[in-house]
């Protein structure tokens, strides 16, 4: 794995413990944040393997056939950990809202979300961004057909594999304006305002357990590209002549979450007590 993995130590963090949560939550926020109007061009490089019009994965018979690299696969129930993962979800939504219900819980939501975008956003280009609404959901990612495998060359070692899906109401709704610097700094402004929602995701997804010979352990989380993603959005640009929901925006917004999930799948997880993230930085 190169050096632009995300690496993450397990100490008991508000971050840590949210992007463990509600993983796809936090990387959908981030990347509509940070990629919806500038083009990157280390994104476009790579492909997009999703196919939009594709069903979102259902729970099915786990299939058992043996390959070169397995030795043996076994199908295990992840209803324990789809409980829990609900459970954790749920508090960390509660915490977002400083535990508070109603109106009061909303604004405080709204408030850090639109924080974390104005830090993140290119002020070179893009003015204050402001967020009118947030919706996290109710429900969490599930689990299922989990199985493990022996890897190929590593002895005793096994990855675990399982399939992902989400399905939920995860909407924001925001404002912002391009900014047009030539021929001078400042020369004009375009409002623009877009709501994005998303109702389906799912995934394959592979843990690959530390090996006990590196110096550096560290537990490998990894999203496979052909991910199926159901993304909406809306948009108005313009202050006086408006136009509404124009195409290359939206196509832009998919692409662009699309390119930047596939590009940042892949975290890696230090285990306490063993070693840090700068001795796991320099290992990878």
């Amino acid at each position: 794995m190169g050096s632009s993995n995300y690496i993450f130590s397990l100490q008991p963090t508000f971050t840590q413990g949210f992007i463990m949560g509600q993983l796809s939550i936090l990387a959908l926020l981030a990347v509509i944040l940070k990629y919806l109007f500038l083009e990157n061009e280390h994104l476009q490089k790579v492909p997009v393997y999703a196919d939009r019009d594709h069903p979102v994965l259902q729970p099915t018979p786990l299939s058992t056939p043996m390959d070169q690299t397995s030795a043996r696969i076994e199908s295990e129930s992840t209803e324990w950990f789809n409980a829990l993962l609900h459970q954790v979800a749920d508090v960390y939504r509660s915490k977002l809202r400083d535990d508070l219900q109603g109106v009061e819980g909303d604004e405080i939501l709204r408030q850090r979300v639109e924080d974390f975008a104005n830090r993140m956003r290119p002020s070179a280009v893009l003015d204050r961004i402001q967020v009118h609404s947030v919706h996290l959901g109710i429900s969490a990612p599930r689990l299922f057909n989990a199985r493990s495998r022996l890897v190929a060359g590593a002895g005793s070692l096994e990855r675990s594999e399982f399939d992902m899906t989400y399905k939920d109401d995860v909407s924001i709704s925001l404002s912002t304006a391009y900014l047009f610097n030539y021929p001078t700094i400042g020369f004009a402004r375009l409002p623009v305002s877009v709501t994005i929602s998303l109702s389906a995701f799912s995934c394959h997804a592979v843990i690959m357990p530390p090996s006990p010979s590196t110096s550096a352990p560290v537990l490998t989380l990894a999203m496979l590209p052909n991910f199926l993603l159901d993304l909406k959005s809306t948009s108005l640009l313009g202050s006086r002549a408006k136009l509404a929901d124009v195409p290359k925006l939206h196509e832009l917004i998919d692409s662009q979450i699309r390119r930047a999930l596939i590009q940042r799948g892949t975290f890696k997880i230090v285990l306490p007590g063993l070693s840090n993230v700068e001795e796991a930085k320099e290992v990878v």
